[in-house]
This record gives structure tokens, C-alpha cells and sequence, in this order.
């Protein structure tokens, strides 16, 4: 029988997850009825006649933040992520995003997404690319950076890539987040191997980290080592095909799937605690969670696999479009409008694609009696 490592100081740069007990821990082992972690919901940037519909911007923050306040889950707006365009966002608009944020919603923390600047000649990584957006961010208060991955960054090894970090957050004021990718949103991405993850968990400076999987179940790997390690690091799930897991394990999520299903995510989020969980809101009176939370769980998914579904690449990067049809359809947006510069757009059918994928979970709601 094949010996598993669980002492962190066993790993090697190149150990492979499936070399750990922590690849091998099961969801159930890790269940929590207790915490209700925070969502961070990366908000949409949406456009009109090619432009920022700035209302729409704030409207469907204040639909998220009116869901969240009412089931007692602490809300987190992630600005200039995947969700928001960073990558089609020139650095005055990239500021405006936030002045216009902080602007509308001044007590309310945020997390701002940061990357490369300037690398498409480059033939190496340079850490200097990150400091025009962290310089950006860090004039405001109250939130949290989230180092998104780059080309150069992931060509490193384990070893350079932990340097690299490291060197990052010499610039760092604010609390930092990682970042993970799987190849679903970007061909050349590679997850965190086991050492590194731990390497990173390490650091002061950061928080916790976010891994983006489709595929590969990396979040139950983050989440099973830094329980059995008592790591001060959070992980969040950016798994929009796995909703569901970030929930029962008490672990936050930091998903784009939020600005399209946050009422029946928060609502999951309640049902799931026991009444004597201490941020309860709504107690069953049996002393249990509410068995319905499988139903919720089970309709919202639904929805996030069709807005997050494949394309011929077998990219879901597409998504943001099918994001706007949605909140469009929900009333939110005037217009279902993508950025004028992004390439990843459904067909013409989406919003009959999206108006079907909402009827189960706006049956299931109605059901439950869930604003949505």
C-alpha cells in the first residue's frame, strides 16, 4: 500500500497532490453546520451602447448586498477580476471602478483583482508588472488584494513561483489573496502543487487564496490541508461547477456565480447551519439544518452550469456574457451588453438559453419563498 504524505515537511517542490492524505480526505470528513463563511461575488461590469452602465453596476450590487443582509452572510465585492474586464481595462478605467464603488457603497469592503501590466513582449516574470494595479488598490481602505495569476508568473516552477510571490508582497499594505487557475479559464494556467500551496499558506501577508478548478477537485485538496494543518489561510472556492461544497464545509466562496444566483446562495448558506449555529437567521425549530438546502442546491447549480457551460474550446470564459443575459432578464440590467473589447460572446440565442435555465431555480425559490 502506497504511504501518503501528511507532514508538509515531507513535500518536495514537485510532490503531486495524489501523493498526499489530503488528495484522499473525504468532502464528508470536512462538513461544518456551524460557520456561515463569507461570499465574495465578483461583480459584473456591465455596458450599454458601449459604455459602463453605472446604475446597472450599482444596482446589482445593492440586489446582492439586500440578499445578503437578509440571510446574515457577510457580503464581499470583488471588482476588476475576469468578472469585472480587468484584462479589457486600461489602468484610468481600472481606477474608476473603484472610486465609483467606493463612492456608492463607502463602508462596504471590497476585493480587487490584480495582474501583469505590460508583459505581452516580455520574456520572463517580472514582479514590477503587478505594482501599477496594487498601487491603484492600496489608496483605498477596507479591502483585500487578490494576486491573479499571469502568463509568466505560472511558467515558473515551484520554487520560483513561491519567490515570486514573496517578492509581490514587499508591496503589499493590504491584505493579499491568491490565486489559482485551472486550464478551463485559461490554456496555459497550472494549479498549486501541494508545497507551494503550503509555502504560501505561510506567508503573513496573505489571507487566503482562491483557486478557480472546473475539473479537478483542488478546493477539497486546499481545504483538507489547511484544516488538518490548522493553517491561518483561508481558502476560497472559485469552483462555479461546485457551489455547493464551499457551503457545506464552511469555507468561503469567491465565485462570479454570486451576481447571477446570490439569493439562493445566501439562502443555502442559512439553511445549511443547525439552529445552534451562532449566525443562524432562520431556525428550523428542530434544532437541525433544513433539509430543502439539497433542493437549493440543486436549482442554483443548475443555473451556474449553463452560464458557465463549455464552448467548443472547452472554455467557460464566456460566462460574463451569459452573466448580463441574466440580470437583464432578472430586471437589473437595462442591457445585456458585454465590453466592446471582449471576444468571449454567446450566440443570439442566449437569452432563450438563460430564460430557461432560470425557471428551476425561480420555481424552487417561489417554493421556499426566496426574493428572486
Amino acid at each position: 500500500m502506497k504511504t501518503l504524505i501528511s507532514n508538509p515537511k515531507e513535500l518536495l517542490p514537485e510532490t503531486p497532490w495524489l501523493d498526499t492524505a489530503w488528495a484522499w480526505t473525504a468532502e464528508e470528513d470536512l462538513v461544518d453546520h456551524r460557520t456561515k463563511a463569507r461570499l465574495c461575488a465578483a461583480a459584473l461590469l456591465p455596458f450599454g451602447n458601449g459604455r459602463p452602465d453605472w446604475d446597472g453596476f450599482a444596482a446589482s450590487i445593492r440586489w446582492m448586498q439586500a440578499t445578503a443582509d437578509f440571510y446574515g452572510v457577510e457580503l464581499v465585492v470583488v471588482l476588476n477580476a475576469d468578472t469585472g474586464y480587468i484584462f479589457d481595462l486600461d489602468d484610468a478605467m481600472y481606477a474608476e471602478v473603484l472610486r465609483r464603488f467606493r463612492a456608492e457603497f463607502p463602508l462596504l469592503k471590497f476585493i480587487a483583482g490584480v495582474t501583469a501590466r505590460g508583459a505581452q513582449e516580455d520574456t520572463t516574470f517580472k514582479a514590477e508588472r503587478y505594482r501599477p494595479l496594487l498601487d491603484i488598490v492600496q489608496e483605498h481602505d477596507n479591502c483585500e488584494v487578490m494576486l491573479m495569476t499571469s502568463r509568466w508568473l505560472n511558467a515558473l516552477g515551484p520554487e520560483p513561483r513561491r519567490d515570486a510571490y514573496y517578492e509581490i508582497a514587499e508591496w503589499l499594505i493590504r491584505p493579499g489573496i491568491v490565486h489559482a487557475l485551472e486550464p478551463a479559464f485559461v490554456p496555459w494556467a497550472t494549479p498549486y502543487e501541494p508545497w507551494l500551496l503550503w509555502q504560501l499558506a505561510l506567508h503573513p501577508k496573505f489571507v487566503g487564496g482562491k483557486v478557480s478548478t472546473l475539473d479537478e477537485p483542488h478546493f477539497l485538496y486546499w481545504a483538507a490541508m489547511c484544516r488538518d494543518l490548522a493553517l491561518d489561510f483561508a481558502p476560497h472556492s472559485g469552483d462555479d461547477f461546485g457551489i455547493a461544497t464551499a457551503i457545506r464545509l464552511g469555507l468561503p466562496l469567491l465565485i462570479g456565480a454570486a451576481v447571477s444566483g446570490a439569493p439562493l446562495i445566501c439562502a443555502a448558506k442559512d439553511m445549511w447551519l443547525t439552529d445552534d449555529a451562532p449566525s443562524k437567521r432562520f431556525k428550523t425549530g428542530t434544532g437541525r439544518f433544513d433539509t430543502r438546502v439539497y433542493k437549493v442546491f440543486e436549482a442554483f447549480q443548475s443555473l451556474e452550469d449553463q452560464v458557465f457551460r463549455l464552448d467548443s474550446k472547452m472554455s467557460a470564459a464566456a460566462y460574463k456574457h451569459s452573466t448580463a443575459h441574466v440580470l437583464h432578464l432578472l430586471g437589473i440590467l437595462a442591457s445585456p451588453e458585454a465590453h466592446p473589447a471582449c471576444k468571449d460572446l454567446r450566440g443570439a440565442d442566449e437569452p432563450g438559453r438563460m430564460e430557461d435555465a432560470l425557471r428551476r431555480p425561480r420555481r424552487v425559490a417561489q417554493r421556499l419563498g426566496i426574493s428572486f
